[in-house]
C-alpha cells in the first residue's frame, strides 16, 4: 500500500508541474514576419523561429485609423516673426494606414516575406495664421508609400536570424511631382537569435531607421516569452515593450509602450521669412497604450487601442543639407528651422486585419 501511495503521489506531483499549452488561435500562432505554418511554433521542430507559444495570429492585411484629441503647440520660429514665437491649438491630427504581408517563400529552413504600406497624416490648426509654418501644414497630406523585404533564416533547432530592408517615399508629394531622390528613406535591421524553448526566444542586433525622428543606428534586443497559459511579453527594445494577456482562445489584451518616428520632406506653399522653400519634418513620440484584439469570424479580426502620446520631437530642419552622409547617422547635426513643443494628449485607434483561415492552416498541417 505504501508503494502505491508513493507512486500515486509522484504522479500527482508531476501532473502539477507539467506545463500546459496556452489557448491561442490558431494554436500555436506565429509572428506576421515569421511563418504561416502554425505547427512550427511550440512543438517539436527541426528549425528555430523567433515566435513563441501564445502569440496572436499572423496578420496578412491591416487597415488602421487613429485620431488624437486637441492639443497645444508652441513654436520657436528662429526670428521668422517679430516675436520669434507662435502658438496655436491642433484641432485635427489624424492618421491612417494600410499594410500587407505576402509570404513569397515559406519553407522550414528559409522564409521570405514581401510587405507594403501606405500611410497618410493630416493637421488642422485653430489659428493657422499665427505662423507660416502652421499655414504650410494646414490640410497638407503627408504620405508614406513603402515596400519591404524580410528574410527569416532558421539555422538549426536553436539559432535563427532575421534581416529586413525597407524603402519608403515620405512627404507631401503628388504623382505629378514625385522625385524619388528627394523623398526616398531607407531603413533596415539585422537580428541574430536563440530559441531556448517553445516558450522563450530572444535575439540581439541593430537597426538603421527613423524611429527616433532622424536616420540613426541603434542596437536592439528582441525578447519573446510566454510565462504561463495567460501571460507573456513581446518586445523589440528600445522601440517597443508589450505585456500580453491571453483572455481566451479568441481574445488577447496588450499593454506597454511604443516609440514611433516619422520623417517627411515638405515643399512649402509659401517660403519662410528666411527664404527656405523645403523642410524636413521630424516626429518622434512615445505612446503608453492598452490594446485589445479579438476574432470577428475565422480569418477576420479587429483591434482597438487607446492611451496617451508624449511628444519627444516635432521639429523642422533645413532640407538643403545632406542627411545621408555617414557622420550624420551618428551626430544628427542639422540646422533646426522650427522647434515645437506639443502637449501630451490621449489617442484612440481602431484596426481591422485578416489572418490565415483555419481551413488553410489545417491543409498545410496535413500536407507535412
Amino acid at each position: 500500500m505504501s508503494t502505491v501511495l508513493l507512486l500515486t503521489g509522484g504522479l500527482a506531483a508531476q501532473a502539477q508541474v507539467r506545463p500546459t499549452t496556452p489557448p491561442v488561435y490558431p494554436p500555436p500562432a506565429p509572428l506576421p514576419n515569421d511563418t504561416l505554418r502554425a505547427d512550427q511554433v511550440g512543438r517539436s521542430q527541426e528549425f528555430a523561429v523567433p515566435s513563441v507559444v501564445g502569440q496572436g495570429p499572423s496578420k496578412g492585411l491591416i487597415a488602421h485609423l487613429e485620431g488624437l484629441a486637441d492639443f497645444k503647440i508652441n513654436s520657436d520660429l528662429n526670428d521668422q516673426t517679430p516675436a520669434g514665437k507662435a502658438s496655436s491649438t491642433v484641432v485635427k491630427n489624424r492618421r491612417a494606414f494600410i499594410k500587407g504581408y505576402i509570404p513569397v517563400w515559406n519553407h522550414p529552413h528559409l522564409k521570405v516575406i514581401l510587405g507594403f504600406n501606405y500611410d497618410r497624416e493630416e493637421f488642422q490648426f485653430q489659428n493657422p495664421d499665427n505662423a507660416s509654418f502652421y499655414r504650410n501644414l494646414e490640410d497638407k497630406g503627408l504620405k508614406t508609400v513603402g515596400t519591404q523585404l524580410a528574410v527569416i533564416r532558421p539555422v538549426d533547432e536553436v539559432h535563427w536570424y532575421l534581416a529586413r530592408v525597407k524603402g519608403e517615399l515620405n512627404g507631401d508629394y503628388t504623382s505629378s511631382e514625385l522625385s524619388i531622390q528627394d523623398y526616398l528613406k531607407m531603413s533596415g535591421e539585422f537580428i541574430y537569435g536563440w530559441k531556448r524553448s517553445p516558450y522563450l526566444s530572444w535575439g540581439v542586433g541593430a537597426q538603421v531607421g527613423y524611429t527616433f525622428g532622424r536616420q540613426s543606428i541603434y542596437p536592439v534586443i528582441l525578447y519573446n516569452r510566454t510565462f504561463n497559459p495567460r501571460w507573456g511579453v513581446e518586445s523589440l527594445f528600445p522601440a517597443r515593450v508589450t505585456v500580453r494577456r491571453n483572455l481566451n482562445a479568441k481574445t488577447l489584451l496588450f499593454g506597454g509602450y511604443t516609440v514611433d518616428g516619422m520623417n517627411y520632406n515638405i515643399k512649402l506653399r509659401e517660403p519662410l521669412a528666411n527664404g527656405l522653400q523645403t523642410l524636413i519634418l521630424r516626429e518622434t513620440e512615445l505612446k503608453f497604450r492598452l490594446r485589445l484584439e479579438r476574432e470577428i469570424y475565422d480569418f477576420l479580426w479587429f483591434g482597438i487601442e487607446g492611451g496617451y502620446r508624449y511628444n519627444v520631437n516635432f521639429n523642422a530642419v533645413d532640407a538643403a543639407s545632406n542627411e545621408r552622409t555617414l557622420p550624420q547617422l551618428f551626430s544628427g547635426s542639422r540646422n533646426r528651422v522650427v522647434q515645437n513643443t506639443l502637449g501630451t494628449v490621449p489617442y484612440a485607434s481602431i484596426e481591422v486585419f485578416l489572418v490565415p483561415p483555419r481551413k488553410f492552416l489545417k491543409k498545410i498541417n496535413q500536407g507535412r
